[in-house]
């Protein structure tokens, strides 16, 4: 059996944590021949999220290094590498991407080229009112600033749902605190020469509350895709 971690960043999920955790294909994922790890990394809920996670025996981690979801992955990342676990699916746990679709990125790290799967919303389907209109905008512009700055191909660069080889996460630089972090992911691919492929997934209408700043954290998302142009090796 070949570990596999499956990582959800939390911020006062506690309305979906235990739907997207029920509907994980355990039965799936173990006749494929993994054996599938829960990790929740909590970045300050008050809400009681950690607690669910825990009765669902789920491996938590309680960020140390500051609020913020690139606080909390990159702390995530580190302890992933300290287990023997050969991959990694990054999902958010807040019920807008779809557990059922995992087996999907498994089949598509198969390959022993490829190292990083990005779950592509523009190329899948995004439920109705799953994304605002100047949300959709934001990361269109986005990604077309990080394909002309990098000259590498990607749809949705600021999907929450990845899939890493242990080889990908040992080999990115980052050092990214907040929602930048995805675009940070992807830099890091492009400087490290890390062959990455893109699958279509779903996109559902979140539950609960966004914590999403939009025009503030798509800038903050911009300065990291300029920085990082030029800086190949980030400060830690």
């Amino acid at each position: 059996m070949r570990g596999l971690t499956l990582l959800l960043p939390t911020l006062d999920e506690a309305e979906s944590l235990a739907s997207v955790i029920g509907r994980i294909p355990r039965d799936t994922i173990e006749s494929a021949g993994y054996r599938l790890r829960v990790v929740v990394v909590d970045g300050g809920s008050t809400d009681g999220t950690k607690q669910i996670a825990q009765s669902l025996d789920c491996e938590t981690i309680q960020q140390a290094g500051g609020r913020g979801k690139g606080n909390g992955l990159r702390e995530a990342f580190q302890h992933f590498m300290q287990t023997e676990d050969e991959l990694l699916v990054l999902m958010d746990a807040d019920g807008t991407y779809r557990p059922e679709e995992i087996a999907g990125f498994l089949e598509h790290l198969r390959p022993p080229d490829v190292e990083i799967v990005i779950g592509s919303r523009m190329k899948g389907v995004i439920g109705p009112g799953a994304m605002t209109r100047r949300n959709y905008v934001g990361n269109q512009i986005l990604t077309w600033l990080a394909v002309v700055l990098y000259s590498r191909y990607v749809s949705d660069l600021c999907t929450g749902y990845w899939a890493f080889k242990r080889s990908a996460i040992e080999k990115m630089r980052l050092n990214s605190t907040g929602f930048e972090i995805e675009a940070e992911m992807y830099t890091s691919a492009v400087h490290e020469k890390i062959n990455m492929t893109e699958i279509p997934i779903h996109y559902d209408p979140r539950i609960g509350q966004s914590k999403l700043g939009s025009i503030r954290d798509g800038i903050r998302i911009a300065m990291k895709l300029l920085k990082r142009r030029f800086i190949r090796q980030p400060r830690s």
